[in-house]
């Protein structure tokens, strides 16, 4: 089995054929998927998809392009919102100083607001780091300073530094599509050479699709090639990254139960 470790099911480039996309996906192997959430106005249709599909998981959280108009600076809202069954983490969060929709200084707010609930609340903090590797390593260790709370760095594109950073303080690492890219060399070296345990997948759909489907609208199926691109760097079979990767994912996830 596989697991989309992080995609948005929520968004409009899935409504036309949503059922398509979960049957595509069922076909590829992939059977948990996490469906994230970027805005808490956006929270009710995220955690509906969760609730009306046995496969699927959601998170709660404000992403970094959405701190200034959405942004929290209390985790009490993430926590009450956090405590559905549904929800198995926080996020996604962080800092993205590529585009800045959002001023630094509230997505610095923010992003520790979501790690004070994925503290208390003990799931796993989604973080979303563009550009931003000094601070977003900076305050990761600040705040891992006041007391620890698991985590992964979604869709990695940072430097080997960053990587090693968050996997000091017992973080996880997650790779896209953007691993299949032929000028993605320093993320390959770099996921070939973490600690297998702390490795996931993930598509980040509808963004960010894998070769061989580069340009297309990415969707859940699409982590097998990343998967099997995973397992060649790490001289796996690819079942045997199906199997680390999906160990690994419910290990760091464990509010989420795998299917029967």
């Amino acid at each position: 089995m596989l697991v989309d470790s992080h995609c948005h099911l929520d968004f409009d480039a899935f409504q036309e054929d949503f059922d398509g996309v979960l049957a595509r996906a069922g076909d590829a192997g992939v059977g948990t998927m996490v469906t994230i959430c970027t805005r808490l106005s956006r929270f009710a249709d995220v955690r509906r998809i969760a609730e009306t599909n046995a496969n699927i998981w959601c998170s709660v959280g404000v992403h970094p392009h959405e701190a200034a108009a959405e942004g929290v600076d209390d985790p009490a809202a993430l926590l009450e919102l956090a405590a559905h069954p549904e929800v198995v983490g926080i996020g996604e969060t962080g800092l993205d100083y590529y585009y800045e929709h959002s001023p630094r200084e509230a997505q610095d707010i923010s992003f520790r607001a979501h790690i004070a609930a994925a503290r208390e609340s003990e799931l796993p903090l989604i973080v979303h780091a563009r550009n931003a590797d000094v601070d977003t390593m900076r305050i990761l260790r600040e705040e891992h300073a006041k007391g620890p709370f698991p985590g992964v760095i979604h869709c990695f594109t940072a430097s080997r530094q960053l990587a090693d950073a968050a996997i000091d303080i017992g973080l996880y690492v997650s790779f896209s599509g953007i691993l299949t890219f032929k000028n993605a060399t320093t993320i390959q070296e770099t996921a070939a050479e973490l600690p297998i345990d702390r490795i996931l997948v993930e598509t980040d759909a509808p963004y960010l699709a894998p070769a061989p489907n580069r340009g297309k609208r990415n969707e859940p199926s699409f982590v097998a090639h990343t998967a099997a691109y995973l397992a060649g760097l790490r001289g796996e079979t690819a079942a045997g990254i199906a199997d680390i990767t999906t160990e690994n994912f419910f290990r760091l996830f464990s509010k989420a139960q795998p299917p029967a």
